[in-house]
């Protein structure tokens, strides 16, 4: 009677969802050979914390039954998830001591030392919120203006949103570009990211572009100089400090993001953030990852409108890479290790040719993380690059240097 009781219908319904939490957690040391699996491989080192405390609760409801074999798997299952989910959090803290030595080693061992009091009480003081890692990002307070028009490009009506400090005053301004293979997104994305940062102290001007394969390249860089045109001009109306100001891009956004920020003829930029952006688009094409799950030769087809043979010179002038011949803004490169979009090789190669030049360039290289990964806003990953991030940002833009610094990389 106790054998079939431990097999009944409670018994295969706790090892279904042992399964389903091991089938999850896999993914965090699988690569992802299709967009489905890429986006549990995102999404699984992030939501690590979610998956070990329903693993802990299937294994206690396991144990009763262990004497049946159905019982065995169940904890088999749950103990393998519990440890594929834990990675992440066994890798942060040596994780976390490589970042701060990065950043130090750039920027200066006291690199903090020059920002005003008041901004270095803004950043985050701990590299880990554990009740982030259930809730998400908490953004809360700060004013939110959208859906401002800035430009009307080949009449298309180009609009972005604008965060706010709660209070109002005079704050350093951080241009948010977003990712979507150039294809898609909305200046409304990555929203809690600018909330957030909006709340500890910047002006975020969340922008729009238009859309490949409709709009090819330079099209995008078109749209972005004509947003940062409008900021120079209107930003004071929202409490912006034109004259400290950042590009922050993701994925195909931080590529837009370094092509304004590097290429002559820009603004003044007192410095570049980028998420994972592609960097040598020529060397993306002829080298793609291994698996390739979004098939990148068919994105930057339909970006640059063509093949590398069609269209060498879209390929060459979209390429970051291509402007790391002189001093540039000081740049934060924020890469994922398991990156199977844009390998973490692509940070590397840029980090070497910006230090090349003299520019301050810090590489971090999050180990467990694949690209996107600070789409879950809580995750160890997006906790640790927004730390270091928001400390960049405080010494970039707030230190006495920024406007030398943006005048000298802009001659």
């Amino acid at each position: 009677m106790q054998a079939g009781r431990a097999s009944g219908p409670a018994a295969w319904l706790r090892l279904a969802l042992a399964a389903l939490l091991l089938f999850l957690a896999i993914w965090i040391v699988v690569p992802p050979p299709g967009y489905a699996t890429l986006v549990l491989a995102v999404g699984a080192p992030e939501m690590g914390p979610w998956l070990i405390l329903v693993g802990v609760v299937a294994l206690l409801f396991a144990v009763p039954a262990a004497a049946g074999w159905v019982g065995r798997v169940t904890m088999l299952c749950s103990i393998a998830a519990i440890a594929l989910a834990s990675i992440p959090l066994f890798q942060f803290p040596g994780t976390a001591r490589r970042f701060d030595d990065a950043m130090r080693e750039a920027l200066g061992p006291d690199y903090l030392s020059g920002v005003a009091a008041d901004a270095r009480e803004r950043v985050r003081q701990s590299p880990l919120d554990p009740l982030e890692l259930f809730t998400g990002l908490r953004g809360d307070g700060s004013r939110v203006v959208r859906g401002v028009k800035f430009a009307v490009n080949d009449g298309v009506p180009l609009t972005m949103d604008i965060y706010r400090p709660a209070s109002a005053g005079t704050y350093p301004a951080v241009v948010q570009i977003y990712g979507g293979a150039w294809q898609r997104g909305a200046p409304g994305d990555n929203a809690e990211f600018a909330s957030y940062l909006a709340a500890h102290g910047f002006v975020v001007f969340a922008i729009d572009y238009r859309h490949a394969p409709r709009w090819q390249w330079p099209a995008q860089l078109a749209d972005v100089r004509a947003a940062l045109a409008w900021i120079a001009e209107h930003g004071k109306e929202y409490d912006a400090d034109t004259g400290r100001l950042a590009l922050l891009g993701r994925s195909s956004g931080a590529q837009l993001a370094m092509v304004a920020a590097y290429a002559p003829g820009g603004p003044p930029v007192c410095a570049v953030v980028s998420y994972y952006g592609p960097v040598n688009l020529l060397e993306g094409y002829r080298r793609p990852p291994r698996p390739d799950p979004l098939d990148v030769r068919s994105i930057e087809e339909a970006f640059l409108g063509g093949t590398p043979d069609d269209a060498l010179e879209r390929y060459r002038s979209a390429s970051p890479i291509t402007y790391a011949e002189r001093p540039l803004p000081p740049t934060l490169l924020v890469y994922a290790a398991r990156d199977h979009v844009v390998e973490a090789r692509f940070g590397e190669m840029l980090d070497e040719k910006l230090r090349g030049t003299g520019t301050t360039s810090v590489l971090l290289e999050v180990p467990w993380a694949e690209h996107g990964f600070d789409e879950v806003s809580g995750g160890p990953g997006a906790q640790l690059a927004l730390y270091h991030t928001e400390r960049f940002l405080a010494w970039a833009l707030t230190a006495p240097s920024c406007a030398t610094t943006a005048n000298r990389t802009q001659r």
